[in-house]
């Protein structure tokens, strides 16, 4: 049954993201609802999935690529739709489904049994370092999709080409708003995963910090993220600037996720 719910669910990430691409060159109050839609479905079925295979193997079952990517994925849609919840912009699927659908995709092709927790997994660290961790990265790819938006809604007023599309996105100062608050939400976040996971590996290798790959790129985005945040409260880099470099923290996101478990062995490679 696990099997079947990701496969629905993978479905309907699919058909909103259409629909979402859809939008941006034909939308309306209907394609919003309908891309709405279609992800909660997907997001029902994504969860069940999520579900069945925690009690099935006993513990949070992101152990494997095909778990870690599909989880990363469930905590951007969960995000989606605390940011429809609260700014009321359906636009924002059009630019967020696309990545649920890649990662979803992803997630498929890597190999799907359920494994047992290694011995050096097994603390009660795992589900917090992992929770806080992918949380944080979901509000990085919030704000990666947001400032998309941004930087074409800024393309439209530098053009004076104020079509129908500009006029359904949000105004740029709510964009640059709403980019500075899900970095201000998942900054803290990688800052208490990299906490977390250094006080696990005290316990689980006798040792905080071992410059691990995925150890140092982790520090390698929090410095970017740091970045962002500290030259836009002493610099006032704000609107273009920020988005961009919100778009260049999330391409470190991606490398530090897929760049460093394809690629690259460590103590925290994935499966």
């Amino acid at each position: 049954m696990a099997t079947i719910f990701f496969e629905l669910a993978l479905t309907m990430y699919f058909a909103s993201a259409i629909v979402g691409v859809i939008e941006l060159f034909k939308g309306s109050k209907a394609t919003s609802k309908i891309m709405f839609y279609l992800c909660a479905v997907g997001f029902v079925f994504h969860t069940l999935n999520i579900a069945i295979r925690y009690f099935q193997a006993g513990h949070l079952p992101i152990v494997n690529m095909h778990e870690a990517s599909s989880f990363f994925s469930w905590c951007i849609v969960l995000l989606f739709f605390f940011l429809e919840y609260r700014y009321r912009i359906g636009l924002i699927g059009s630019f967020v489904m696309p990545i649920v659908f890649i990662l979803m995709l992803s997630s498929s092709v890597f190999p799907r049994e359920i494994k047992e927790l290694s011995p050096v997994l097994q603390s009660s660290w795992f589900g917090v370092h992992i929770t806080l961790a992918f949380l944080g990265d979901a509000a990085f790819a919030m704000a990666a999709g947001i400032s998309l938006m941004y930087l074409l809604q800024e393309h439209f007023v530098r053009s004076r080409h104020l079509g129908d599309l500009f006029h359904r996105m949000p105004s740029l100062q709510i964009l640059d708003e709403i980019n500075y608050r899900l970095i201000s939400l998942g900054f803290p976040l990688l800052t208490l995963a990299i906490i977390t996971g250094a006080m696990w590996a005290q316990n689980a290798w006798g040792s905080y910090w071992k410059w691990d790959p995925k150890e140092v790129w982790s520090l390698v985005t929090w410095f970017i993220y740091a970045l962002v945040l500290h030259v836009r409260l002493t610099k006032g880099w704000r609107g273009k600037k920020a988005a961009i470099l919100s778009i260049i923290g999330f391409c470190a996101v991606l490398f530090t996720f897929f760049g460093v478990n394809l690629i690259m062995k460590g103590l925290h490679i994935f499966d």
